[in-house]
């Protein structure tokens, strides 16, 4: 009983003094300051591990978007690679015979209808291909080889065409109906050319043998004007 009265004595007297001496306040600062301290590195903690699991979300997310990326730019390479195959239509080429390899029938109808319809440029270059991509089809005759000069002719941009064409009619088809006009479009082919000696050798070739003919009346329009400027 003195032992537990002494104790209780003694407690007393801790109190009082730390009381007084202001010890006991101190330690209660410090005590909240502590617990402070703990609950923001507990928050901070919190947010370090939140800030750590979006870290790796972005990282996923980026590994996510490179793989895309690599992706799309391979799918676009094959792309290209695929269209650079393809035969690539140019715009002064209206038969573009290597992506859509006509047939000679087609080509031969495509020829004559724009010729029927006066598309010159469009008719030359389908009668040409067809006597360059099928030169011993049966379908080719004098009358095609006219047809095709004279679409080349009136295209204003194909002469030396005409002049192949023309040149071909009357070394193949001496005997043909067409055979004199080919001359006489043949010689004015030349005349555009600039190979005039040809052209004067048509006029006098005409003029001694064919002057009563209706391709005559045409050269004899160029005759007087130019024949004889180039005569030598």
């Amino acid at each position: 009983m003195k032992e537990f009265s002494a104790i209780v004595f003694l407690m007393c007297v801790f109190t009082f003094v730390v009381g007084e001496t202001g010890l006991w306040e101190d330690f209660h600062k410090t005590a909240e300051r502590t617990h402070q301290y703990e609950y923001k590195a507990l928050s901070y903690s919190k947010e370090i591990r939140m800030l750590k699991k979006q870290n790796e979300a972005l990282k996923s997310e980026v590994a996510k978007l490179k793989s895309e990326k690599e992706h799309l730019k391979m799918s676009m390479s094959n792309k290209k690679r695929s269209i650079a195959s393809i035969p690539q239509k140019s715009a002064n080429d209206l038969v573009n015979f290597d992506l859509y390899k006509w047939s000679p029938e087609k080509l031969l109808g495509v020829g004559a209808k724009a010729l029927h319809f006066k598309k010159y440029d469009k008719s030359a270059q389908f009668y040409n291909t067809l006597l360059k991509e099928y030169p011993d089809h049966a379908a080719i005759n004098d009358k095609v080889l006219f047809e095709a000069g004279i679409a080349a002719y009136e295209s204003k941009q194909h002469f030396d065409w005409a002049v192949a064409h023309f040149s071909s009619l009357v070394r193949k088809y001496p005997k043909s109906k067409l055979y004199r006009g080919a001359k006489l479009w043949l010689g004015l082919a030349h005349f555009h050319k600039g190979n005039h000696e040809k052209f004067v050798a048509t006029v006098e070739e005409f003029r001694s043998k064919y002057r009563n003919t209706r391709e005559w009346k045409v050269l004899s329009n160029y005759y007087e004007d130019i024949a004889f400027r180039y005569k030598k």
